[in-house]
């Protein structure tokens, strides 16, 4: 029989785990350093594993800076590629958005990453493996799904819900203050103690002063996007082509230039987006533990692709399978967001999604400006807008006359309604 535990901290906080192999997400940021020295003066043996997604850091300090802190080993894994064409632009064919508004970044970096945590544990021979994920937050349940289901024997060590570690951490405030203690460099202050995530998707900030709902995030915060007030004054004009519904090149045409390739055309709208100030979101969320959280996110090159995508979709998917998706996309949101990744539901919508997509191919015409994604234009050999039955001004094979009985049928149970008031005297306000 498989078993999924969770370490017993207490019992294994002792001599008995010396040298125990446990395999920890690094990042490199105040959680995880406070974690990786912790570990390590508790006696386990402990490999540093960090995901390259796109953040922007300096991968050899920070492998320097776990050696440092006392891991045997690091591994520093380039998921980029991986990361954009198997998750972002899977999500994006789903026009996933959870509640509307977030456009997943973090959901989606988590599968990957420790899905690949797992591949090392393997190399490495252990079952043991570690975030530095907070008890109160959606991350925690991303990874330990993922290594649930590629490793059903795991077992998991989350600091966050062990009694010893909270007796000893119950805050930043309180990682901070260990980290000055043990001389563990940091780049956070209790006059700045937001947290923030970075990959290719996006860059999201929470805690610290924005746990305040009301208080709006400081500018100099921002990384990633100017402030639209500071983008330039005259529009940049693309065209984004689709194939399948997966983005195949960007030509920039006030520059004349075109990008292909997943990774790079993603790049490449990342920094044009962020130079005209798009992509920037204020929300506040439900997460998967219950609690509503207040995030600030950077998302430029995805509000981009996601604004094209949706509007090639228009011209080429039939009424039905347009509003059938509409079902669908908050449900596969909703999961992705949950952790369930990897999961069959998720395979059952996602089969759905890819069959909608078979003619989602064609080009999207758009500009940006101060902020602004405006689409003005879209073409697709797989086209259903007939410009002669559309029109207005000329008959096109569309007879009006026919109207009427498709009225007088669809509006049937109206009429019976409006019968039934009149017969019980109610009254119907009309505003």
């Amino acid at each position: 029989m498989l078993v999924i535990t969770y370490k017993n901290w207490e019992k294994y906080l002792h001599h008995e785990h010396m040298n125990q192999k446990i395999i920890l997400a690094y990042s490199g940021g105040l959680d995880t350093s406070v974690l990786l020295k912790w570990l390590v003066d508790k006696g386990y043996e402990v490999i540093a594993y960090v995901g390259d997604v796109g953040q922007k850091e300096d991968f050899s300090a920070v492998k320097e800076k776990a050696l440092l802190l006392g891991a045997t080993k690091v591994y520093v894994e380039d998921l980029k590629q991986g990361f954009v064409e198997q998750y972002v632009f899977q999500a994006l064919k789903a026009n996933a958005m959870y509640e509307g508004q977030y456009l997943l970044g973090t959901a989606l970096a988590r599968p990957i990453i420790a899905q690949k945590q797992i591949d090392i544990a393997k190399k490495e021979g252990t079952t043991m493996l570690c975030h530095g994920c907070t008890g109160k937050g959606n991350d925690q349940i991303r990874f330990e799904f993922t290594w649930m289901r590629f490793m059903p024997t795991v077992q998991i060590m989350s600091p966050w819900k062990n009694k010893e570690w909270l007796s000893q951490f119950t805050g930043r405030p309180d990682l901070i203050q260990y980290a000055k203690q043990h001389n563990i460099p940091i780049d956070v202050s209790m006059e700045k103690p937001y947290s923030t995530d970075e990959n290719l998707m996006h860059k999201s900030y929470e805690g610290g002063i924005l746990e305040n709902p009301a208080q709006a995030p400081h500018e100099d915060m921002f990384t990633l996007t100017v402030s639209p007030q500071r983008a330039p004054d005259k529009e940049t004009f693309l065209c984004i082509t689709f194939e399948e519904g997966i983005p195949v090149s960007v030509t920039n045409i006030t520059e004349n230039k075109t990008v292909t390739g997943s990774l790079e055309l993603f790049i490449y709208l990342n920094a044009l987006a962020g130079k005209n100030g798009i992509g920037r979101s204020d929300i506040v969320e439900n997460r998967v533990v219950g609690m509503k959280s207040r995030g600030v996110y950077e998302t430029p090159a995805g509000t981009i692709l996601l604004k094209a995508h949706r509007d090639l979709e228009s011209i080429v998917l039939s009424r039905g399978a347009i509003h059938l998706k509409q079902l669908l996309s908050p449900m596969i949101a909703t999961l992705i967001y949950n952790g369930f990744w990897h999961s069959s539901e998720m395979d059952m919508l996602m089969a759905a999604i890819d069959k909608s997509q078979e003619h989602v191919s064609g080009s999207v015409y758009v500009t940006l400006y101060k902020g602004n994604v405006t689409v003005v234009g879209r073409e697709s050999e797989y086209s259903l807008y007939d410009e002669a039955i559309a029109s207005m001004d000329i008959e096109g094979g569309y007879n009006q006359t026919d109207a009427r009985g498709f009225i007088n049928i669809a509006g049937l149970p109206l009429k019976l309604q409006g019968v039934k008031d009149e017969i019980m005297g109610k009254k119907v306000y009309i505003a």
